[in-house]
């Protein structure tokens, strides 16, 4: 039986996909933030290997090498390469690195830049291989890809963060981290535009959970005050964003405003469609393939826009235990599924 795992190594969450025979048979994630010290991500590959199984191949793609843990990006892709490698040692390694395809450790230095934050490529490629043409759309914990696919290839301009930004590919705005304001200055509460607080009080995960948008057990970052993630300590962060206490207002007027922030947000993630459109008229009629633990968000603004809907879950072969976290972890099992051919 042909074993490999594919892993994909962020800034706050690491996810491990375990494919057999070309079909995902089992996945996991775990929180990882090496910005609080590389033991953290260390732990985290040791927990995801336990879990997932031995295997006798290994293909990692990453985004955590963004981390201010690392000098610098081409630091942090030889960082988290050499701890992986001494993690799972004695086992075959490959890094996933974009349109080069797989790589081996010594091949990094000159390929570092490559590496760096492929994984949307990953799963674009693999989405490719089955639609002529598509929208696909992965929100994930912290940002959102947004990535044309046309005559069953990739259509993208950046290759990059940073080009990726600049075309409309890449919009940090994801259902965990970031703050709820990112962009607006103001917001309607009672009756009235109020300014903001310019503090970190809350996170845009306090907005999702009050309006039961994240899946179960995916609620994995920390909120700010320590307090815990229940709906009323989320309304009470929300207070503070406009100089309130929780006791201020009515738990629908918390509510409202918590609508309001993702509405912005998801504005921001449409404003980088329509940039798209401008430059390829065939986005407008291209379905939309969603991902990502944010995809419920995604199939809804298809709907409301009337454009067909797919789940990046349907190209994945996988054991109906695996499957709803296939679409969860699509990097993960993007490069599983890839890395069978190498």
């Amino acid at each position: 039986m042909s074993s490999v795992v594919g892993w994909d190594i962020g800034g706050a969450n690491l996810k491990a996909a375990r494919a057999e025979d070309g079909v995902i048979v089992a996945v996991t994630q775990r929180p990882c933030a090496p910005h609080l010290g590389l033991a953290h991500l260390e732990e985290a590959i040791r927990a995801a290997a336990q879990t997932i199984g031995a295997a006798p191949r290994h293909a990692v793609t990453m985004t955590a090498e963004l981390s201010d843990a690392f000098e610098n990006r081409a630091r942090g892709v030889a960082s988290i390469a050499a701890i992986f490698s001494h993690e799972l040692s004695g086992a075959e390694i490959r890094f996933y690195a974009g349109a080069k395809g797989f790589v081996a450790k010594a091949q990094l230095a000159e390929a570092a830049a490559a590496v760096a934050s492929a994984n949307w490529r990953a799963s674009a490629e693999l989405v490719a291989r089955h639609c002529e043409k598509a929208l696909f759309i992965d929100m994930g914990s912290t940002t959102t890809d947004i990535i044309p696919i046309r005559d069953q290839a990739i259509s993208a301009l950046g290759d990059s963060d940073a080009t990726r930004l600049q075309h409309g590919e890449l919009a940090y705005a994801g259902l965990l981290r970031g703050a709820p304001a990112t962009g607006v200055a103001q917001a309607p509460f009672a009756g009235r535009w109020t300014a903001l607080v310019d503090e970190s009080f809350a996170t845009i995960a306090d907005v999702h959970r009050i309006l039961g948008n994240i899946p179960p057990g995916l609620d994995t970052v920390a909120t700010v005050d320590g307090r815990p993630k229940s709906v009323e300590a989320s309304r009470a962060r929300l207070a503070r964003l406009v100089g309130l206490d929780l006791a201020d207002a009515s738990p629908a007027q918390w509510d409202a405003l918590a609508r309001f922030f993702a509405t912005v947000q998801m504005r921001r993630i449409e404003d980088q469609i329509v940039l798209l459109a401008s430059r390829a008229t065939f986005v407008e009629g291209a379905p939309v393939v969603g991902a990502g633990i944010g995809r419920r968000l995604v199939a809804g603004w298809a709907e409301r826009t009337g454009r067909a809907y797919r789940s990046f879950d349907e190209f994945v072969p996988a054991t109906p235990e695996a499957k709803a976290a296939a679409g969860d972890c699509a990097p993960a099992c993007a490069v599983a599924l890839l890395a069978g051919e190498f």
